[in-house]
């Protein structure tokens, strides 16, 4: 197997133990008890552990190398697969779970995007990272819904796909030759962080990468919960997998768009999120089951394209020896659009969804607009 699939498996595995946790959520809302405030804090958890394992993890790779990072990402994987597992008996060990799995993908996706970017050839490295993450993402919330539906003890067993597959990409890992550099003085990363298209271009468009991708994975779904009764459960891990293959699918036309100043994939990448949203006010306002799909569709592929767009940008900006920092750096922003599905269901009691669904929708357009200007003004160097 080449190099780069089995870094890869590593961190598509990963990202699976994320996800896989999506589906289940209606699981420990009936079998708990627990209010819908409270599972989406469980779910946004996951953004709290991601901060430490990014910030930690990336510039610790760029010093002592991708394969320890990755291997200790995928040790803490399992180990909150097992506090998972728990969950069953008591809402904090999927407090516990959710922040170790946060940990696991900051340290595995900062280390792992740097390690596909140094064994892929130019502009592939972004496009691997992407698929990846989303492969991982994808499959996940499928056969954790397909088990929790169907399977006997429906919180353990969804759990054991992660488990096998996380061992499997340990034994691989473990194998490879290290590839990274000596990190360079601080100071040099944090120039670049401090530049003008980092602060102008990256920064406002990092949030709306997972932000665009939350909202069908944790949000929309409970939405239509009522109405479809003993399927809820399958249908949400439905519109998860939509979510994350309508962003694998989407990785061509990225390619693609991918010009010279970067302007191009910026308008398509935030254009889709804010059509996205768009349609997702409608779905809210209409409780409409169809509609929730095609917004699942629309902001996959939003997030497909803005993942892509922001990989490229760090990598573009980043010195070979500080890329695993920058890029976690980047992702850290990133994964703040995870507490969107939080705050829209913490607003519920006084703004009808549609509403907060269509601000959001206005504020991405916004986004779209003075990122694609300071993309002009402030040139790639």
């Amino acid at each position: 197997m080449r190099h780069w699939l089995r870094v890869g498996l590593g961190v598509s595995a990963v990202a699976w133990g994320a996800n896989q946790f999506v589906p289940l959520l209606l699981v420990y809302r009936d079998d708990l008890g627990i209010s819908l405030a409270t599972a989406q804090a469980t779910f946004g958890l996951y953004a709290a552990g991601l901060a430490p394992g990014l910030l930690i993890g990336g510039p610790f790779s760029d010093r002592h190398g991708r394969r320890l990072v990755l291997l200790a990402a995928l040790v803490t994987s399992l180990a909150a697969s097992g506090l998972l597992l728990a969950g069953g008996d008591g809402v904090g060990w999927l407090f516990a779970g959710r922040l170790a799995a946060g940990v696991a993908s900051g340290a595995a996706f900062s280390a792992g995007s740097a390690w596909l970017k140094e064994l892929s050839p130019e502009a592939a490295g972004a496009r691997r990272a992407t698929i990846a993450m989303t492969s991982g993402f994808a499959a996940s919330p499928l056969v954790a819904g397909l088990l929790a539906q169907w399977a006997p003890a429906r919180t353990i067993t969804p759990y054991v796909p992660h488990l096998a597959l996380a061992t499997i990409a340990i034994l691989l890992v473990a194998e490879l030759p290290e590839t990274s550099l000596r990190m360079a003085p601080a100071r040099h990363r944090a120039a670049v962080l401090g530049s003008r298209r980092f602060r102008r271009v990256v920064v406002p468009l990092a949030p709306w990468v997972f932000g665009s991708a939350a909202i069908p994975l944790a949000y929309l779904p409970g939405l239509v919960q009522s109405r479809l009764g003993g399927r809820a459960l399958i249908f949400g891990a439905v519109v998860a997998t939509i979510t994350a293959l309508s962003g694998i699918a989407v990785q061509s036309a990225a390619r693609r768009l991918d010009r010279g100043d970067g302007r191009d994939l910026l308008r398509g990448g935030l254009g889709i999120v804010t059509a996205g949203l768009v349609v997702a006010a409608g779905a809210a306002a209409a409780t409409s089951v169809t509609l929730i799909v095609v917004a699942a569709l629309v902001l996959g592929a939003g997030y497909g394209f803005c993942q892509v767009c922001g990989l490229l940008e760090v990598q573009r900006l980043a010195p070979p020896d500080q890329l695993a920092g920058m890029t976690a750096s980047y992702q850290a922003l990133s994964y703040t659009g995870f507490a969107l599905p939080f705050l829209l269901a913490s607003i519920a009691g006084d703004v009808a969804p549609q509403t907060g669904l269509a601000v959001l929708a206005g504020l991405a357009g916004l986004t779209l607009l003075a990122t694609t200007r300071a993309a002009t003004l402030s040139p790639r160097t």
